[in-house]
């Protein structure tokens, strides 16, 4: 299959499946696309021996598809940029400090927990490391899974902002925990101190580039009365900004969050005579949803190429009671520090611990990066239990979202 061949069939898919799910399932977009795509997919798994030219040709059809690299060099960058460029400023700011915490401490805390939760887990006997593997990989919220739901539930400014900004910003983090517990498990010993510089010297000049790259392309961007250009530099951007960090061996994922959101803070004082603020915004809208559309179709195609067995299964039972246990946890408790030291202040911000915790949705990152686990730290069990995480996450806990709101919509509390 030609690559151009490849293009039109998950287009094709993609505009099938998400018109059943719009007209008939009543579905959002990506939920049903997913949903359909995973159903199928599982159809034909069951009709192997029945149908075994159809299915050889779906199974050709994923593994031809290398998802690591697809979105980790491939759709990451544009998701990230348009969903921290799409952000609102103001509300961002607002609620930095339950950012701050949720995207640090909250990733850290449920590295260990889960990880933990998995280790005691009866019946399977899984090794510590290969748990802290997981716990890495699993934590962060995914920001393409994440802005998706929002944009299509009633969830207050403040809530948004805090789901949006924590799962923009966890990734850099996750990422480097992750490169962490697989160095640990090839032999490697840094110290707490060596992880936290690498942190602070990853995150910190990727944040830095990306808004020095934003300031550039803006002062670009006002000096030319096109917005064909303003579009294509804006994509120069998200995309050269990412490879820039990539090859200097920086957070590329924290750069491109950090451009998009300087580019939004740089560009908004313009005038419309100077960036034609309407048709770029129009441009990432429309390009992120067609972007989900796609990733949602590869992560339903992509059961077909991944080991779920037994072991898997009852793993990733376990894993999703473990993830939204943690998540339930760590929510409560970071909001009960957020409380205490917001107290005294005048006004509040709008938060909710049911919508926070059961909308830490994890997604195509998660998968991109158990893909790439070696086979001798767990490969088979770490990516067959977090494509059942991550199906059950975007599906059951992204597809009810609204139906849960609808009756919790007076329960917000005050954080």
């Amino acid at each position: 299959m030609t690559p151009i061949e490849l293009i039109c069939v998950l287009f094709a898919i993609a505009a099938v499946f998400g018109m059943i799910s719009v007209r008939w399932l009543k579905l959002p977009i990506t939920v049903g696309t997913m949903l359909l795509t995973v159903a199928a997919s599982g159809v034909l798994i069951a009709l192997s021996q029945a149908l075994p030219e159809i299915h050889k040709w779906a199974f050709d059809l994923a593994v031809r598809i290398n998802f690591e690299r697809l979105i980790l060099h491939g759709m990451l960058p544009l998701l990230l940029f348009a969903g921290a460029f799409l952000m609102d400023l103001k509300e961002l700011v607002r609620q930095k400090l339950t950012i701050s915490l949720f995207a640090v401490v909250g990733t850290v805390l449920s590295v260990f927990l889960v990880a933990g939760l998995m280790f005691v887990m009866p019946g399977i006997g899984l090794p510590w490391i290969q748990c802290l593997i997981f716990g890495a990989l699993i934590s962060p919220t995914d920001p393409v899974a994440v802005l998706e739901m929002l944009r299509r539930v009633g969830v207050p400014k403040s809530i948004q902002a805090q789901l949006a900004g924590e799962s923009l910003f966890n990734d850099g983090l996750g990422a480097v925990l992750f490169l962490t517990m697989i160095g640990f498990a090839n032999g490697q010993s840094p110290t707490v101190i060596q992880v936290g510089e690498s942190l602070l010297l990853e995150a910190g000049c990727a944040i830095v580039v990306g808004i020095v790259a934003a300031w550039i392309v803006s002062q670009l961007m006002r000096r030319v009365d096109s917005y064909q250009i303003d579009i294509l530099f804006t994509i120069t951007l998200a995309l050269g900004g990412y490879v820039l960090a990539d090859l200097l061996h920086l957070s590329a994922p924290l750069e491109a969050v950090a451009a998009g959101i300087a580019l939004r803070f740089f560009t908004h004082k313009l005038g419309s005579d100077e960036v034609d603020h309407d048709n770029v915004d129009g441009f990432w809208k429309l390009a992120d949803e067609i972007q989900n559309s796609i990733l949602f179709v590869l992560l339903g195609l992509e059961i077909l190429a991944v080991p779920v067995n037994s072991t898997s299964l009852k793993a990733g039972v376990g894993a999703i009671l473990s993830v939204n246990l943690v998540r339930f946890a760590s929510v409560a408790a970071l909001l009960s520090v957020v409380r205490l030291i917001r107290r005294g202040e005048s006004g509040g911000t709008r938060s909710s611990v049911f919508v926070l915790s059961w909308g830490g949705l994890r997604g195509g990152l998660s998968i991109a990066l158990a893909l790439s686990v070696p086979a001798a730290l767990g490969h088979s069990w770490i990516l067959g239990t977090t494509y059942v995480v991550v199906v059950f996450s975007i599906v059951i806990q992204g597809g009810s979202m609204d139906m849960l709101l609808r009756r919790r919509k007076n329960k917000m509390v005050v954080a």
